[in-house]
């Protein structure tokens, strides 16, 4: 990915807490003709230098047969994301930009074929995903039933090889700047470009917003 030194982001922890934070992720392989994705839930494991992704695919889904390759494939997180108007800035004349943060997870992901793994990976997936709710699903069905939907996928582990962050929030600008984005975005009607604005001052780019 393409990463001006200015929105460059390095540091492990915050890396991996916007992988844990933003896990609905795009895996891209390669066929051996042309790039294939997939949208997947990802949970990051401790292991290696940056962690293990782990996951599945639907059996039927061809792009776990391309894991045989041992070739490296990557894992996309997106962050919040909006468009920036210059009529924002008090810098003049100016163009309009996009604001965004993103994750990209790079590692040669291998099948897991043992069924014990397989059953934790997808109990940790929805200890994960239902731990928010009042009443959580307890993941509780008929053996038969479990067997057969486990049938129906493919686990996959993929230790991270290298990590590269990239978090454009107008940090390049002048403070005048980035508080009129700050200003405009927190004040949008929809929750993207707020999280946009929320991202900018937990940043700490924004002038008299704590990090």
């Amino acid at each position: 990915m393409y990463i001006p030194a200015a929105f460059r982001v390095e540091d492990p922890g915050k890396l991996a807490a916007f992988v844990q934070r933003h896990s609905f992720a795009t895996l891209v392989t390669h066929d051996g003709t042309a790039p294939f994705a997939s949208h997947v839930p990802m949970l990051l494991r401790a292991g290696g230098e940056h962690g293990t992704l782990v996951s599945h695919l639907a059996r039927a889904n061809p792009q776990w047969q391309h894991f045989a390759s041992g070739q490296e494939a990557l894992a996309i997180f997106h962050g919040p994301h909006s468009y920036i108007s210059p009529s924002w800035y008090e810098t003049a004349p100016a163009v309009p930009t996009w604001n965004y943060a993103a994750v990209h997870a790079y590692g040669v992901p291998s099948i897991i074929s043992d069924r014990e793994q397989v059953g934790a990976l997808l109990g940790d997936l929805i200890t994960t995903y239902e731990a928010s709710f009042a009443q959580p699903w307890p993941g509780e069905l008929p053996e038969d039933y479990r067997e057969k939907m486990m049938n129906g996928i493919v686990a996959f582990e993929m230790p991270i090889r290298r990590i590269e962050g990239k978090f454009k929030l107008g940090q390049n600008r002048p403070a005048a700047d980035v508080q009129g984005v700050h200003a405009a975005l927190s004040q949008a009607g929809d929750a993207e470009s707020r999280a946009v604005a929320e991202l900018m001052a937990a940043e700490g780019y924004v002038p008299g917003k704590e990090r």
